[in-house]
C-alpha cells in the first residue's frame, strides 16, 4: 500500500480478469487474519502487468507490509464496517445454538413489520450475507443475518456434510421462525448460491411460507444435478465420472463413500422442475459470467415462471459478486423492486444493469 500526491491509499496489484473490473472487492491478507476493502481502479501499467486501485478502507492488519493476499466479495468481514446497530442473537437448531446478526431497522418511516433474512452461500459464513443488510435497511425492514450448519459458525450436523440445501433449510426455518415470534408479518429471503436454494425450500415447504412474501436470489443454485455436471464438464471431468460421483450422492448404500447420512434427492434440489410449487415473487440477479452456477438455468427458471420471476443481469461478475461489480445499480434495483413490487407482464421481465 502506498499513498498518492492526495493523500489517498492506494495498492498496486497484479493485473488479472478478477483484479481488473469495476466495483468494491477486499483482499484477505497475513494468513487471512488482515483485510482490506478495495475500491475503484485508479491506474493501469500494461507494462508492468499492475494495476493500482483505491483503499477505501482496513479492517484489520498491516496492508503496508502485506506481499500476498486473496481478493474475495466480502467487503464486510464482520457487520462493524457497515455503520448500522446490530447485535448478536442465537437461534435454537436442531444441532444446537446457530449464532446470527440482527439488525434493527434505523429508518422509523419503513416497514418494521417486514423482516429480511440474508442466507450465505457454500463454505462461506454469515459476512458474506451483509452486502444485503443495508438496502434492506433503506426499506426499514429488520435484519437476520443467519448461520446453518457446517458452516463453521453454527453447530455442526452428525455427518458434517453439506446437503446443498435439503437439510440446511431447517435452520433457517428456525430463523424466521424466531423473526415471526419477534413480530414479523411478512418475510423477505435474501439468498446468495447455496443460500439462494436454501430460500427455495423454504419457499416451497416451510411452514411460514405464507409469511415469506419475496425471494431475492444472487447467482442461484436453481438444479443441483445440472450445475454440477457443468463443473464437472468445465473441470474436464469425464461425463460417466461426473454421473457416477451423482449416483454415489443419491445412494444409500453408498454412504460410506460420500459420508452423507442421509442421501441427497437431486429431485428435491431441483427447482426447474418444482417451479410450479412456488408462488412468491422472486428476483433473480445472476451474471451471465458466472462460470460456477450456470447463467442459462436461472434463464430458464424464469422462462417458466414469467409472471412469478424478474431476472436482473450483470455483463461481468465472478460468481456471486454481482453486487461488487456494481453496489449502487444492484442496491438501486433491489431496492426498487422490493418497495414498487415485481412487474406485471406475459413476457420474461428481465433488467440489465450496466457497470
Amino acid at each position: 500500500m502506498f499513498r498518492d500526491a492526495d493523500e489517498s491509499p492506494l495498492v498496486e496489484l497484479p493485473a488479472s480478469a478478477r483484479t481488473t473490473v469495476p466495483g468494491r472487492y477486499s483482499i484477505w491478507f497475513a494468513n487471512g487474519t488482515g483485510h482490506a476493502c478495495i475500491g475503484e481502479i485508479v491506474s493501469r501499467d500494461a507494462s508492468a502487468g499492475t494495476v493500482t486501485r483505491l483503499v477505501e478502507r482496513v479492517d484489520s492488519g498491516d496492508l503496508l507490509t502485506a506481499r500476498a493476499g486473496i481478493w474475495s466479495g466480502y467487503v464486510y468481514p464482520t457487520p462493524v464496517p457497515l455503520g448500522l446497530p446490530y447485535s448478536d442473537v442465537d437461534i435454537p437448531t436442531d444441532n444446537g445454538m446457530a449464532p446470527a446478526w440482527k439488525f434493527a431497522p434505523t429508518r422509523a418511516s419503513g416497514d418494521s413489520s417486514t423482516w429480511a433474512i440474508h442466507i450465505h452461500g457454500l463454505g462461506g459464513s454469515k459476512a458474506g450475507a451483509l452486502r444485503g443488510v443495508p438496502v434492506a435497511d433503506r426499506l426499514g425492514y429488520t435484519s437476520l443475518v443467519v448461520s446453518f450448519r457446517n458452516d463453521r459458525d453454527a453447530p455442526a450436523s452428525a455427518d458434517r456434510r453439506y446437503h446443498l440445501g435439503e437439510t440446511e433449510w431447517h435452520d433457517v426455518e428456525a430463523a424466521v421462525s424466531h423473526a415471526v415470534s419477534q413480530g414479523a408479518h411478512k418475510v423477505v429471503l435474501f439468498g446468495w448460491s447455496l443460500g439462494a436454494s436454501i430460500a427455495l425450500q423454504l419457499a416451497a415447504s416451510s411452514e411460514f411460507r405464507d409469511r415469506i412474501s419475496r425471494l431475492v436470489l444472487n447467482a442461484p443454485v436453481i438444479d443441483w444435478r445440472s450445475t454440477l455436471l457443468a463443473n464437472a464438464r468445465s473441470s474436464r471431468l469425464p461425463g460417466w465420472a461426473a454421473q457416477l460421483g451423482l449416483q454415489i450422492l443419491e445412494s444409500p448404500g453408498a454412504r460410506w463413500i460420500s459420508g452423507l447420512g442421509t442421501p441427497l434427492s437431486f429431485h428435491t434440489l431441483d427447482f426447474l422442475a418444482r417451479a410450479d410449487e412456488l408462488s412468491v415473487p422472486t428476483l433473480v440477479i445472476h451474471s451471465e459470467a458466472d462460470r460456477s452456477t450456470p447463467f442459462a438455468i436461472s434463464r430458464e427458471f424464469v422462462t417458466r415462471r414469467p409472471n412469478l420471476a424478474t431476472l436482473l443481469t450483470f455483463p461481468s461478475a465472478e460468481h456471486t459478486q454481482e453486487w461488487n461489480a456494481d453496489p449502487d445499480g444492484w442496491d438501486a434495483a433491489v431496492f426498487d423492486w422490493l418497495r414498487n413490487g415485481p412487474p406485471s407482464s406475459t413476457a420474461v421481465s428481465q433488467m440489465t444493469a450496466g457497470l
